[in-house]
């Protein structure tokens, strides 16, 4: 797969983007429960590499597959694989061109709202390439999402910081606590009349697992944070502590686990 998906590349950025884009289509999955993120990666890291040599090209690429809103994008369908390949690809890129950083944040914010579940993933996974390679600038972006941002962009913060390899240093660690403790603010301050709409509903189901991948990262600050949730006698952060409290990764923390299920009951 890599030579020919390496050979439709350069092709691309020497012109000719078609043949890359009906390989895309083509090997997609879509429609189908699963999209080919492996070939979405593979793309994604052989731009990045590609930005030394062809970078103007590589850039006008990546615009190609993410600035096509005026076509209709419907989920689960080879086009909206192809719009996820430019989101995940426009971070790689920016996490090795410093120039593109900055319009790349606007961009994934913006995408962040989006409808389809898979987009928003792959903003996440677009971030996370920035996170890695702009530590301070990213987080201070995703501080800004958190604090003013819509649900959907708030549950973008969530998604990025959640996951086990990218809480490695402390900065991220307390960074991903501090977005957790936002969020829970927020949720908390949302009229019961309006949690019923889809957004509120989306960040919430978010909120019900990523407190427990950072919790088992940070197990003291987490469920300091937890036990002080739980006595706020809200139902939406109730429940997305009961959620979390179910999951694997906190089993070995079992006498903390059960002392905010106390509080719950």
């Amino acid at each position: 797969m890599h030579d020919t998906l390496y050979s439709l590349i350069e092709r691309a950025l020497n012109g000719n983007p078609r043949p890359l884009e009906f390989y895309l289509r083509n090997n997609s999955r879509l429609p189908g429960p699963r999209a080919n993120l492996e070939l979405a990666n593979d793309l994604s890291y052989l731009l990045a590499s590609s930005v030394p040599r062809y970078a103007e090209s590589v850039h006008q690429l990546v615009a190609y597959f993410t600035t096509n809103e005026h076509k209709i994008i419907t989920s689960n369908t080879p086009g909206e694989f192809l719009m996820l390949c430019g989101i995940i690809a426009a971070g790689a890129c920016a996490a090795v061109k410093p120039e593109w950083r900055n319009e790349t944040r606007h961009m994934l914010s913006h995408f962040a709202g989006s409808p389809y579940w898979r987009l928003r993933e792959g903003v996440a996974m677009a971030f996370q390439h920035l996170l890695t390679a702009d530590q301070q600038e990213t987080i201070a972006h995703l501080m800004n999402l958190a604090s003013e941002g819509s649900s959907l962009q708030q549950r973008a913060v969530l998604a990025t910081i959640s996951e086990p390899p990218i809480l490695c240093a402390p900065e991220i660690v307390k960074a991903a606590l501090a977005f957790h403790r936002i969020v829970l603010n927020h949720i908390r301050a949302v009229p019961l009349a309006e949690r019923k709409n889809e957004e509120f509903r989306i960040l919430r189901r978010a909120l019900g697992y990523t407190l427990s991948v950072v919790t088992a990262a940070a197990p003291d600050e987490g469920f300091a944070l937890m036990r002080e949730c739980a006595t706020w006698n809200d139902q939406d952060i109730a429940w997305a502590l009961r959620e979390n409290l179910k999951k694997k990764r906190l089993a070995k923390f079992a006498q903390d686990a059960a002392g905010i299920a106390k509080l719950l009951a």
